[in-house]
């Protein structure tokens, strides 16, 4: 027997979460209708989502192009790494977070000739260092970093990053995963060849596929690189370019919602408006969370405003586990730490949130450690 879920009357919890996030009820309504794949409306969504991705980006549509991929931000990551790095090439991995951790990973499964450049996940990279490593080794290919780390919510300097690798000949690929919609990324002036984010971060659309913003000149040079057919990104290149079309089948409902969400993104002013309204709820978090005794992990020079990490009170009575379901039977989702060397909790600012919701959720928190007996003065 089957149980309907209708949606009158029916509120969903608020997400503070790096992704999947809130989203507006017209995104969510703009998935109820049927599309077919060939189907040339859907078609023209496929060429308007690609085209305003370019834009977001500030590129050169003669110089970039935008590919949609199925599948989380991690498939289109893998799908960079795997199709675009030459058989004998290196790839330079800078790491400061579990998300440039798992990059690496990826490349060890693909056999990809991999260095790392670790630093701790309240550090930013080292570019002395990064710009000695691109000298000394001339088979470096390709250089890879995370722009905000989701692990703590550093910020990492790509711009400076991508003038170091244009001097050595690499290409370069951006993780902007949590970042992109929300922090401006200008692709040209910050060297960037291939960027990879998800539909379900900044441009608060729904899961169901990932996008690489590709600088053309570098995808198609990538031609007999790729160790993969669905992870192809050339050929995915020239099957848009050919028909419009994917080559496998695609997420249409989370196209139509996403092609929505980027209605709504321009609405709002654009990606300097929604960073605006993520910076204001980050501040109104940061003033809160600080009254109530709570410190971060980041000193605030490193802090972006897209997730922030937490530490845990130092109070034997506070228990994560119990702070969490108790913030989630009262509608409000947080996000636990991954941190290594501290133990943190993680809030993010993103989403169809504003500062109503962030001073309900810290009311919530105010709540909750009341009711836990917590001290954290």
């Amino acid at each position: 027997m089957y149980q309907y879920f209708g949606i009158t009357g029916w509120k969903d919890k608020v997400l503070f979460t790096p992704g999947p996030l809130t989203t507006s009820q017209t995104v969510k309504q703009a998935m109820l209708r049927d599309l077919g794949s060939r189907d040339g409306k859907f078609i023209g969504i496929i060429k308007e989502i690609r085209e305003k991705l370019v834009e977001l980006g500030q590129g050169d549509p003669k110089q970039y192009t935008a590919l949609l991929l199925q599948g989380s931000g991690t498939y289109g990551l893998e799908a960079v790494v795997s199709s675009t790095i030459p058989p004998d090439g290196k790839l330079l991995v800078i790491i400061n977070g579990a998300y440039g951790k798992r990059l690496a990973k990826i490349t060890s499964v693909l056999k990809i000739e991999t260095i790392t450049l670790e630093y701790p996940e309240n550090t930013t990279p080292d570019l002395r260092e990064i710009e000695k490593t691109l000298k000394a080794d001339n088979e470096i290919a390709c250089v890879s970093v995370v722009h905000c780390e989701t692990t703590t919510g550093i910020i990492n300097p790509i711009k400076e990053i991508g003038e170091l690798v244009a001097k050595s000949g690499a290409t370069y690929f951006v993780d902007a995963m949590s970042s992109f919609g929300a922090v401006p990324i200008h692709l040209a002036d910050c060297h960037i060849d291939y960027l990879v984010s998800s539909a379900n971060k900044c441009i608060e659309g729904v899961p169901g596929f990932s996008f690489v913003l590709c600088k053309l000149s570098s995808l198609k040079a990538s031609a007999g690189y790729a160790r993969s057919v669905s992870f192809d990104l050339l050929d995915q290149y020239h099957g848009f370019e050919k028909n419009g079309q994917f080559r496998f089948t695609p997420p249409t409902h989370a196209l139509v919602a996403f092609r929505q969400a980027l209605a709504e993104l321009e609405l709002e002013g654009g990606v300097q408006a929604r960073a605006k309204r993520y910076h204001h709820n980050y501040e109104i978090l940061i003033a809160g969370m600080r009254e109530m005794g709570f410190k971060e992990y980041l000193k605030p020079e490193d802090q972006g405003y897209i997730i922030t990490s937490f530490l845990y009170p130092d109070d034997p009575k506070f228990s994560f586990e119990t702070f969490y379901e108790s913030l989630n039977q009262k509608d409000y989702v947080i996000y636990p730490g991954k941190v290594s060397d501290a133990d943190c909790f993680r809030i993010g600012n993103i989403g169809r949130i504003f500062e109503s919701d962030v001073r309900a959720l810290l009311a919530a928190i105010r709540e909750t450690i009341e009711e836990m007996g917590v001290k954290l003065k």
